[in-house]
């Protein structure tokens, strides 16, 4: 009895390791019991029932898909050389882990197919000429229109990058001579713009320095004519004096008796020729008079 026991564990060990899975955290298990989808496993320590029920593992990683290069007619009938690469992952939900499985058949293959036939379309309806310049506008449209695309089978596309677009021969040497041409032309403009500039530079320094020449020649002529101005007023005072002076020395000739104010400036001109000291305000000047 004890035998039937011992067993029966034996089995019911055999049967529990059998049905142990271990889901990395990379992936996930999708369960399967009789052929019909079951569950999602998350990562980590799994169990399922032997013999009845199996796992298959998804990847949920990005993963990068490389699409072989092909020959694309541009709008404007050249023959591109396209190669490109897509980055995708499936999406990290139990329902978009069931549709990789159960939306498509071989989603690895048929990815690259659709990003053949998307760029073929894309491409097909630009310039050679943008198609090179506009890149990163380019590989956008094409992760935005593949990522629509393959929505159904819970995949995302990442992004789409264009690895290299080659045209014929002639087209090449044709876009390097006018690429050579831009650079000189670009170059040009550059020594001409550096030329401009260093002679607006001078031709400011000179302006500045007849602005100075000017305003010192203002100054200068500002300050001879305050000097003559006041050489003028002398002038005309002394003039006055002068013409003062004669009248009297006249009427003094003429024993002519004139009065002259006390505090007026001829009395000290008068004092100083005759070597007397100016009188004072308020003395009385006495009438010159002349004596034999």
């Amino acid at each position: 009895m004890v035998n039937y026991y011992i067993i029966g564990f034996i089995i019911l060990l055999f049967v529990f390791f059998t049905g142990i899975r271990i889901v990395r955290p990379t992936h996930r298990g999708v369960v399967e019991r009789f052929g019909k989808y079951q569950r999602v496993c998350q990562s980590g320590f799994n169990w399922i029932i032997p013999l009845i029920e199996t796992m298959r593992f998804r990847n949920i990683t990005e993963r990068m898909t490389n699409v072989q290069p092909q020959d694309i007619i541009t709008k404007d009938n050249l023959n591109a050389r396209v190669d490109l690469v897509v980055y995708h992952k499936v999406k990290d939900t139990e329902e978009d882990i069931k549709k990789s499985y159960y939306n498509v058949d071989d989603y690895k293959t048929q990815i690259i197919m659709l990003a053949q036939t998307t760029a073929r379309n894309v491409i097909g309806d630009m310039r050679f000429i943008e198609v090179n310049s506009q890149r990163n506008t380019l590989n956008k449209k094409l992760a935005e229109i593949m990522d629509n695309e393959i929505d159904n089978w819970g995949i995302s596309v990442i992004r789409v990058e264009l690895k290299e677009i080659t045209p014929p021969n002639d087209v090449q040497e044709t876009m390097n001579r006018v690429i050579k041409a831009q650079n000189e032309k670009e170059a040009a403009i550059d020594f001409a713009t550096a030329v401009e500039t260093k002679a607006d530079g001078e031709r400011r320094a000179k302006i500045k320095e007849a602005e100075g020449i000017k305003q010192a020649s203002i100054l200068k002529a500002e300050g001879e004519a305050r000097a003559y101005d006041l050489i003028n007023k002398s002038f005309v005072g002394n003039a006055q004096l002068l013409e003062k002076l004669r009248v009297t020395e006249n009427s003094l000739k003429q024993n002519v008796k004139i009065v002259v104010p006390a505090d007026s400036e001829l009395i000290n001109v008068i004092g100083n020729l005759a070597g007397v000291l100016p009188l004072k305000k308020g003395t009385i000047t006495n009438s010159a008079e002349t004596s034999e």
